[in-house]
């Protein structure tokens, strides 16, 4: 759900921030108030596009952020979009930068918007096989989690054998090169640490000049200061130990420090620090070798030998690949059987539950005040071995608006109004299944009242049971039945006008109810709007 919206800088709004709440959230208000423009901020947060005219005037951006708690995150997520003058776009998810597309993507599966002239995400064909299938529940779930599993599995296989290799020329060329290229790697006779080494070697050839000088130097000044001075300091208290035993524990370890010394000076002494010419041009050819290897093969010893491994083995591939074919061919047909069969079960529990979805959805139109609408889950088998992830079958969504039209796909419906109602019947039957947490509804009540705006408003307050539902209407009736209520107004605040959203109490809300239903608030209007809210309240 949505916790909190801010907006900056779009149309009339200045600084905005509404916190929301759970339920049936219902915004009403003045008209040319800054209602329509909430609706955009959020479209626009949502990856919608953004044009200049949307900024405020004398502004050099707009900025839009939500607060967002989702099942799937334990912290509250944030989202923002800044949009300044030069059309430049910086959006963040969780503080990380992301592209456009990217927040389009993510807010996808976080809040759907509805409005007459909104491409609602019911109308994507992709999606209609998958809220079927959601529908269907249980039955159909571990089925195609089968299916899907062995389709993967189905999809590396073709793709295996679509490499080809061409005639024999091609493939003796192609054998060619991945022969040359493990016999250099062979030649080459790599040890996985030898670089290291190498280069270790390499720089102690570079300074060995440097090195021999301070070994002799460290050497000389051991032999003729170190070692005669511990000698002499030794032979000096060998002559008082006698008189305390404190001494003769100092030349005990005068006599210790004198042997170590000994021994270091012999090891100096043996320290070899020349290299020849032969001797460094053979670190510095093999170094060189390494890394002209390096830069074909890998970047470090590991991933050439590596890419020997995987050549050596595509080698093998192409000297058997007639028998390989055939061992993929038979893993291919066997695979295609087995798929055969779930996509099979599949369409057998897809046609049962579309007929039930289709009469719901039907009934659900009807209380919506379309009579004649008739609304068909169409299940359409394609060819076998046109396999995807979802089995053999095309799912679409078909509706008739009147007596004796031929059912049509819901994207060829022309009426707003129809469309609303009818993404409403289907979001109210599918409410269960439906994963968007959050649900917009821009003034989807326009042109409707009576029965059809009351079941409207009903089958919204249903929705919210299960999601975060968020509607701007006109009609009283739908106001009525809102679990928090807002008011949108503007005022003019030094020479310009600003909107303002104010959350309002059990009593504002019926005195809001009274202003729509009546245009003005009276003691009738009054009881009136509180006799729909009883009534309203009171729904299951």
């Amino acid at each position: 759900m949505i916790t909190l919206l801010h907006i900056k800088n779009i149309g009339i709004i200045d600084d905005l921030s509404i916190p929301l709440d759970v339920g049936f959230n219902v915004l009403t208000g003045e008209t040319g108030a800054g209602k329509t423009l909430i609706i955009g901020a959020l479209k626009i947060l949502s990856g919608g596009r953004f044009s200049k005219e949307m900024m405020r005037t004398g502004e050099s951006h707009s900025f839009v952020e939500l607060s967002l708690d989702l099942p799937d995150f334990e912290d509250n997520v944030i989202v923002s979009r800044e949009i300044n003058a030069s059309g430049k776009n910086v959006c963040k998810l969780n503080g990380r930068l992301v592209t456009v597309s990217e927040l389009k993507e993510f807010m996808k599966k976080v809040i759907d918007i509805h409005g007459q002239n909104d491409n609602q995400s019911i109308l994507d064909l992709n999606q209609h096989i998958d809220l079927l299938d959601g529908y269907a529940g249980a039955e159909i779930h571990e089925i195609k989690e089968t299916y899907q599993k062995l389709y993967h599995e189905y999809v590396a296989v073709k793709k295996e054998l679509s490499l080809n290799y061409g005639d024999d020329r091609e493939k003796q060329r192609k054998l060619d090169l991945l022969n040359y290229q493990v016999n250099e790697i062979e030649e080459a006779d790599l040890k996985e640490t030898e670089e290291e080494e190498l280069e270790e070697k390499r720089k102690m050839m570079l300074a060995s000049e440097k090195i021999a000088s301070n070994l002799q130097e460290a050497q000389n000044e051991i032999d003729n200061h170190s070692i005669d001075g511990l000698n002499n300091a030794i032979r000096a208290l060998e002559k008082i130990e006698q008189y305390n035993s404190v001494y003769t524990d100092i030349v005990t370890r005068l006599k210790s420090s004198y042997y170590e010394v000994q021994e270091v000076a012999r090891d100096l002494s043996m320290e070899e620090v020349s290299f020849d010419e032969e001797e460094q041009n053979r670190v510095e050819e093999r170094l060189d070798l390494i890394n002209s290897l390096k830069r074909k093969y890998g970047n470090t010893i590991e991933q050439i030998l590596d890419y020997k491994n995987q050549v050596e083995k595509e080698i093998f591939e192409i000297m058997n690949l007639e028998s390989y074919i055939q061992e993929l061919k038979e893993k291919e047909a066997k695979i295609e059987s087995e798929l055969l069969v779930l996509a099979q079960k599949m369409n057998e529990i897809r046609l049962k539950y579309a007929q039930e979805l289709s009469c719901e959805i039907t009934r659900e139109l009807k209380e919506l005040e379309m009579q004649n609408a008739e609304f068909e889950v169409s299940v359409e088998q394609m060819d076998d071995k046109k396999f995807n992830r979802n089995g053999l079958d095309k799912v679409e969504f078909l509706i008739a608006t009147n007596k004796g039209d031929e059912k049509k796909g819901l994207v060829k419906i022309a009426s707003g109004g129809e469309m609303s109602r009818v993404m409403l019947a289907i979001k109210t039957v599918l409410a269960d299944v439906d994963q968007t947490p959050i649900l917009v509804f821009d003034e989807i009540d326009t042109g409707i009242s009576g029965i059809a705006a009351n079941a409207t408003g009903e089958k919204m307050k249903k929705i919210a049971k299960n999601h975060q539902v968020i509607c701007v209407t006109h009609l009283a009736t739908i106001a009525a039945k809102g679990d928090c209520n807002y008011y949108i107004y503007k005022s003019n605040e030094e020479n310009c006008t600003k909107t303002h959203v104010e959350r309002l109490t059990e009593e504002e809300t019926i005195r809001e109810i009274a202003r729509i239903s009546n245009g003005e608030i009276t003691e009738t209007s009054l009881e009136h709007a509180r006799e729909m809210r009883n009534l309203s309240q009171k729904i299951a």
